[in-house]
């Protein structure tokens, strides 16, 4: 939250800046969404839908100084940041209230819920993707149906069609589970967690790290189901909230790239209504710094120095050949001076 204050103040200076002279001497207060109408936010642009690279060798992953992110360097010369599994698997979030017994691990009274949580859910480092395909049809919405809480939304498509995960993840329930038939749960490093059921077939199982964009299933029509459809959920602390706070199914866009989740969202009769102009002051600081920080990220990508490994190579002979120092050589790549040189690994040295 400290961290969100900090950028949210950035964001003040950088409206009233670029927007003071145009208001010089205006009684009306300058809002965010009243500078947008004359100053452009393309850091509010939506958050389309992309598979992870897979049509492309991969040539090297290279550690970062961040444990939880690498580079991934691929044939035709591009590169992509991606999570560390390893590292990012060690935090709370996929030890606590852990196990595949049901929908909800949690049990929390509502009463015990946060008021409000700002939850990151794409980084440069992440991919979100819609989980149907490109010509699916919404056939059932959140919200009460035929005298019941229809917990999600559901997205018609021809059994056998993929289904993707949306986001980065751990699964936690991959199993037949009562009336979702074929379930998969993912739980996704915010604390949030996705499930998709009515499978007829699961590709992974409880345990694995799933990449946002991978192919977790099939669409299919087991449980309780009238026709091959995916049943997709969005469940914070074991409660469901709607999708669409999330997701624009008409675009199939993400529609930021953080959720302020606020506890009424959290009431089953809660259905997702627009936003309103605090949440979009603090939407607009979190995109512009993560903007800010992919844009330091890439230059400090074109300004590095790789050495790929050689017979003979010591870390002290590629320091000293690179003008550098075994110590910084070790923090860049995450290593420790008596790890094993690979021949052929590339490693950063500026």
């Amino acid at each position: 939250m400290k961290r969100l204050a900090v950028l949210m103040c950035v964001a003040v200076v950088r409206v009233t800046s670029v927007c003071a002279p145009l208001f010089a001497g205006s009684p009306e207060p300058m809002t965010l969404s009243r500078a947008e109408r004359l100053v452009p936010r393309p850091a509010m642009a939506p958050v389309e839908s992309a598979c992870p690279k897979s049509d492309c060798a991969t040539l090297d992953t290279i550690p970062t100084a961040n444990p939880n992110a690498m580079i991934v360097l691929y044939a035709d010369n591009t590169w992509k940041y991606v999570k560390n599994a390893e590292n990012v698997l060690k935090e709370d979030v996929f030890r606590t209230n852990w196990n595949n017994t049901g929908v909800d691990p949690y049990h929390l009274e509502y009463s015990n819920l946060p008021i409000k949580e700002i939850l990151w859910l794409v980084d440069s480092a992440g991919c979100y993707h819609f989980p149907g395909d490109s010509v699916c049809r919404i056939t059932s919405r959140y919200g009460r149906r035929h005298g019941r809480y229809h917990r999600g939304v559901d997205i018609a498509q021809p059994k056998g069609t993929p289904v993707y995960a949306t986001f980065d993840g751990k699964v936690r329930m991959s199993k037949y589970y009562k009336g979702y038939g074929n379930l998969i749960v993912i739980r996704h490093e915010n604390g949030l967690e996705t499930l998709y059921g009515h499978l007829a077939e699961r590709k992974f199982n409880e345990g694995d790290w799933v990449q946002g964009g991978q192919v977790i299933g099939l669409t299919g029509n087991t449980g309780r189901s009238t026709g091959p459809h995916i049943h997709y959920e969005v469940r914070y602390k074991g409660y469901a909230i709607d999708p669409e706070w999330m997701i624009d199914f008409n675009s199939k866009t993400l529609h930021h790239h953080i959720l302020v989740l606020k506890k009424k969202m959290l009431f089953p009769d809660s259905k997702f209504t627009p936003e309103t102009d605090d949440e979009e002051d603090e939407i607009a600081a979190a995109d512009e710094a993560d903007r800010l920080e992919a844009e330091r990220l890439e230059a400090e990508l074109k300004a590095a120095r790789y050495h790929t490994i050689k017979k003979g190579d010591t870390l002290g002979r590629i320091a000293a050949n690179n003008g550098t120092t075994v110590s910084a050589i070790c923090k860049l790549n995450g290593i420790t001076p008596k790890t094993t040189l690979r021949i052929g690994r590339k490693i950063r040295v500026k």
